[in-house]
């Protein structure tokens, strides 16, 4: 297990968190899953699937997003790093800004 699973979760759970954070904004807009897969433009199995597993495809979150009137939160991601502390920030400036990985390992 590594840090990031004890700090967020498995990937499973966060996919399954942000599910029913789905769900329950569809719910506060009282739209069955039929009615808010045909709003979004997703399929009613996709959707269905969604719901009950957390996957699909980044294409129908952003669907969703525009939907729900969320689409800030989808442009936020991996934009900026936020640092905890100024030993953080002079190491990133210390390192060469790379275009592309070297493929050592």
């Amino acid at each position: 297990m590594d840090i990031s699973t004890i700090k967020y979760g498995s990937v499973s759970d966060i996919l399954s968190n942000i599910a029913a954070r789905i769900k329950a904004r569809r719910l506060e807009l009282n739209l069955t899953q039929k009615q808010f897969a045909k709003r979004t433009g997703i399929g009613y199995d996709a959707y269905r699937t969604l719901e009950a597993t957390g996957k699909t495809s980044f294409e129908n979150i952003v669907l969703i997003a525009v939907v729900l009137d969320d689409v800030e939160n989808i442009n936020q991601l991996f934009t900026q790093r936020i640092y905890q502390n100024i030993e953080e920030v002079i190491k990133q400036n210390q390192l060469k800004f790379r275009k592309r990985a070297s493929g050592n390992k």
